[in-house]
């Protein structure tokens, strides 16, 4: 990987725009899922455990008191999935945290098609 790659994607929920905006760099991700536009919320940050090592992804809160569980949740997932350290930032304005949950659960689903159908072909 060469340069950063940056998804954006969007689902309507409750006539309501979900934003996401999905940034990889070699060695991190960086996702923020915001309600109605862009902004940072509250943000969460996992690292995915070491090979041979049993159990979830370590992950911490760094930023902000909302959707706290939300944005640890699918950090650990984000770091779990790519392999590497993954950056989460969650912001809502009317959806309570389990709502929102399901919803960016979907929105980060969305995203991870589009990420895999512009994955580069590997040579052999």
């Amino acid at each position: 990987m060469s340069r950063a790659r940056i998804i954006e994607e969007k689902i309507m929920e409750r006539d309501t725009p979900f934003l996401a905006l999905y940034l990889e760099t070699k060695n991190a991700s960086l996702l923020l899922l915001s309600e109605g536009e862009d902004h940072l919320g509250t943000l969460a940050v996992s690292i995915p455990q070491a090979p041979k090592i049993v159990g979830p992804p370590l992950s911490s809160v760094l930023l902000g008191d909302r959707n706290m569980m939300i944005a640890r949740i699918l950090a650990e997932h984000l770091a779990e999935k790519m392999k590497k350290i993954a950056l989460v930032s969650v912001f809502t304005k009317t959806v309570n945290e389990r709502e929102a949950g399901t919803i960016f659960l979907k929105l980060v689903e969305k995203l991870s098609e589009r990420r895999v159908e512009n994955e580069p072909a590997k040579l052999s």
